[in-house]
């Protein structure tokens, strides 16, 4: 019958306690046996030694005090008949007995007492010998119970070392097993089995796992070719989308590419797939703009000779609570519609070329019948005509954003930047919109700061600006209204600025406002929406910035600034 771990455990603590006992018996057992013998030597011998000198001491002082030495002469003759234990001790106390009769009778010549005192010789060198005889047998008892415990201790060491050594193996062995048994399956490699033999817990534990490892590995092949078929239908779906697409994992380690990605990028598959994205940045200068820049705007790429542009859109996809996103980066080809916008520019470009110069010719015909000399009008034709010469205006001021904006959508804005003087900006400005402004009574008040310094603008073009600001603000507000014109320098720039009383904008309109063709959805003054579109693109061209203060009911605070002339 197999043991088990916890029985093969405790018959190795008793088979240690059973050499611990041996180890402790046997010297408990020598260790009595000297100490019996050391006790019979006092016991039998140096008693008897005591009387034999105690006896010698009295027969000396006979003379000085005879009857008391003669008292304990005979007590110590009395203990020595009891302790006789050596072989001829009882004759010799007995012929003893005999003289020390004689001594008591009153002999106590010279030879009496010599022969006195042979007999004690007698007695003693008997006992001497004895003890001579004990010392012998128990430094032999000694020698010899020192040889067995230490065999005995030698054996006992080489079982107990033996047994440390080798015990231990029967539990960890097995747990290493195990243990490298479950890397193995955790890096899944499910054909790995474990070897234990033995018939006991580990055994068990051994079976059970290589029945777990044979369902993985059942579970492993029979989901293998699933596995394989989505991976082939995933790539097909991927490589099928007409944008290009690179996945990356939360760890920054490229997931796939496909086709249209691969190339753009110029790389294949194998040089991608599984590489990291700092690795790849530093070799593949297009890859390195996708992960590091975070613009919207479109981008041009070179393919096969052909300019394409290009938005790229990053698709966040969750992993799980706390585990980081992974990320899709999409690369949507636009260049059918850049090249339909292009068409669109020029296409507004000619129209409104096109449209300026009959708009001129009527305009001059206009002010041709206002003229008395061609014929006088009535008040009902001259009412016409005026109508008709706002009209023409304002179709020609459409016509003019259209021009400018076609402009700014070529990239050919041409800018004459100069070093010019604020306040002649600004007086041009106030010139050009002061009849608007009387015709709705409104008071243009300007707050300018002393000595403004010189900046590099288009003088036209920042005038067009500060003049498009204030037609918006007269357009906006009421009758007899107030709007304050007011320019100040800070450490780089000049701020110009455009302040109104109207009905203000709502605040989520407000990062919209710059947008072409957007208008604040409820605004009963209608126009073209490319006002303050051109205004942005006017001034970013000139390294300044644009923006907009408003609250409903306040009004609102239009803002743009140049730069100073530096050095």
């Amino acid at each position: 019958m197999a043991l088990s771990v916890r029985n093969k455990i405790r018959f190795g603590t008793i088979f240690l306690f059973l050499l611990l006992i041996l180890t402790g018996g046997a010297g408990i057992y020598y260790t009595a046996t000297l100490k019996s013998e050391a006790r019979e030597v006092l016991r039998d011998n140096y008693e008897t030694l005591a009387y034999c000198h105690e006896m010698q001491q009295q027969l000396a002082s006979l003379d000085i005090n005879y009857g008391q030495s003669i008292s304990l002469f005979e007590n110590s003759l009395k203990g020595q008949e009891k302790n006789i234990t050596e072989p001829g001790e009882g004759d010799a106390t007995h012929r003893l007995r005999i003289l020390f009769e004689q001594l008591k009778a009153g002999d106590t010549t010279k030879e009496h007492m010599i022969a006195v005192q042979n007999e004690l010789q007698t007695i003693l060198a008997l006992n001497m010998n004895a003890i001579h005889n004990k010392n012998s047998k128990a430094q032999v008892t000694a020698k010899s119970a020192l040889n067995i415990i230490s065999t005995l201790a030698i054996i006992v060491f080489l079982v107990a070392f033996t047994f440390s050594v080798n015990f231990p193996s029967i539990v960890t062995n097995p747990i290493r097993q195990l243990s490298e048994a479950i890397k193995e399956i955790s890096n899944k490699n499910y054909q790995h089995r474990v070897r234990i033999d033995n018939k006991d817990e580990f055994g068990s534990l051994a079976d059970a796992f290589n029945n777990m490892a044979q369902r993985l590995e059942y579970f492993e092949s029979s989901n293998l070719n699933k596995l394989m078929f989505e991976k082939s239908r995933a790539e097909a779906v991927i490589n099928s989308l007409k944008d290009a697409s690179i996945g990356v994992d939360k760890n920054n380690v490229i997931l796939f590419a496909n086709y249209q990605a691969l190339q753009l990028l110029g790389l294949k598959a194998q040089e991608i797939v599984g590489k990291s994205v700092e690795e790849l940045s530093k070799k593949n200068d297009l890859f390195n703009f996708l992960i590091n820049n975070e613009t919207s705007a479109p981008f041009k790429i070179v393919v096969e000779n052909r300019e394409n542009y290009f938005i790229k859109e990053v698709v966040e996809v969750a992993q799980g609570v706390g585990e980081g996103n992974s990320k899709v980066i999409v690369l949507r080809n636009i260049t059918s519609f850049k090249e339909l916008d292009v068409a669109k520019t020029n296409f507004i470009a000619t129209i409104s070329h096109e449209l300026k110069t009959p708009l001129a010719a009527s305009d001059f015909s206009l002010k041709l019948l206002e003229d008395e000399r061609v014929g006088t009008l009535s008040d009902e034709q001259k009412e016409l005509i005026q109508n008709l010469k706002q009209d023409n205006q304002r179709v020609l001021k459409i016509i003019s954003e259209l021009l400018n904006m076609s402009q700014v959508e070529a990239g050919r804005i041409q800018l004459d930047v100069q070093m010019v003087n604020p306040y002649l900006i600004v007086e041009t400005a106030l010139e050009t919109v002061a009849s608007s402004a009387r015709s709705k009574k409104i008071t243009l008040t300007k707050t300018l700061d002393d000595n403004l310094p010189l900046i590099r603008a288009d003088a036209e073009k920042s005038t067009w600006v500060l003049n498009n600001f204030l037609t918006n603000a007269i357009k906006y507000s009421s009758e007899e209204g107030a709007i304050t014109l007011s320019v100040k320098q800070d450490k780089e720039n000049v701020i110009f600025s455009v302040e109104d009383r109207g009905p203000g904008i709502a605040p989520e309109y407000l990062p919209r406002l710059f947008e072409r063709y957007f208008q604040v959805p409820g605004s009963k003054t209608k126009g073209t929406g490319l006002g303050l579109a051109i205004s942005k693109d006017f001034i970013e061209a000139q390294k300044g910035k644009i923006w907009v203060r408003s609250e409903i009911g306040k009004g609102s605070v239009f803002n743009f600034s140049l730069p100073l002339i530096k050095g």
